[in-house]
């Protein structure tokens, strides 16, 4: 029988972090660390976490944005979502504010907001944390955006989501979780018809 060795994981240790750059939504800083032994200077990005919300609508159809995004440059197509106000905010409330301010449509109270999932968006740099929720029965309103911001609500079939997924029209992660994960938990069990 062949011996196996086990070796025993050095553990990584941080020696320093530097902020060297805070901007409205991020910080970054540069770690210094111990990692196997070595020294390395890794990349660090903190992000005070977000909350979005899939909006499914009387018929069926999911309430999606359309946003010019800087970082692509382009448009892209989303489920609506937003930074915390503050980092002890409850992402639930965040995603009750967001849910109205991007697409002009409100749930009654934060209790027609069903968790979904969490998510870290980038784990190999980034602590952002997003918690993603279903909306059901929403009430119009009005959206309240921000002065520079331009967000067309887009109406959409679960099954043209997934195509658009499958096909590389959405690569949006958060986006794409959240449709998978609806699509698995509630088409195999009837449930959807449960949100309208």
């Amino acid at each position: 029988m062949e011996n196996k060795v086990e070796h025993e994981r050095i553990p990584v240790v941080r020696l320093d972090r530097q902020l060297k750059y805070q901007g409205n939504i991020l910080k970054i800083y540069e770690d210094t660390v111990l990692a196997n032994g070595h020294e390395a200077k890794w990349d660090f990005i903190h992000h005070d976490g977000a909350a979005a919300v899939l909006p499914v609508a009387e018929d069926g159809r999911i309430l999606m944005v359309r946003q010019y995004r800087n970082a692509l440059d382009r448009f892209t197509l989303e489920i609506p979502a937003g930074k915390l106000d503050a980092p002890g905010e409850p992402k639930v409330e965040c995603a009750y504010r967001e849910l109205e301010e991007e697409t002009g449509y409100r749930v009654d109270s934060p209790k027609h907001l069903e968790y979904l999932m969490s998510l870290t968006t980038t784990v190999a740099f980034c602590d952002e944390a997003i918690d993603i929720f279903v909306a059901h029965h929403l009430q119009p309103s009005r959206q309240h955006l921000d002065e520079d911001e331009v967000i067309d609500v887009v109406p959409c079939e679960l099954e043209d989501l997934e195509n658009m997924i499958y096909t590389g029209r959405i690569t949006d992660g958060k986006t794409i979780a959240a449709i998978m994960a609806y699509a698995r938990k509630y088409r195999s069990s009837d449930k959807a018809d449960d949100l309208v």
